[in-house]
């Protein structure tokens, strides 16, 4: 298991050989779900670091 991730890890960004329009539709769309994986987990992160509500601003007497 720690062998197969060690390579993962050794293979990202390296030049990958493309053969067939299946295969450059195969690699791009694993690129793109990283993304999507990647964005689903900053976001929450980025939500509740920086925008955070102001709870003084819902109470403030008018």
């Amino acid at each position: 298991m720690s062998h197969q991730l060690i390579q993962f890890f050794n293979d990202i960004g390296g030049v990958v050989q493309i053969g067939t329009l299946v295969e450059y539709y195969d690699y791009i769309k694993a690129v793109e779900y990283l993304i999507c994986v990647g964005f689903l987990v900053a976001f929450p992160i980025f939500y509740k670091n920086v925008i955070m509500y102001n709870n003084d601003a819902e109470n403030k007497d008018a």
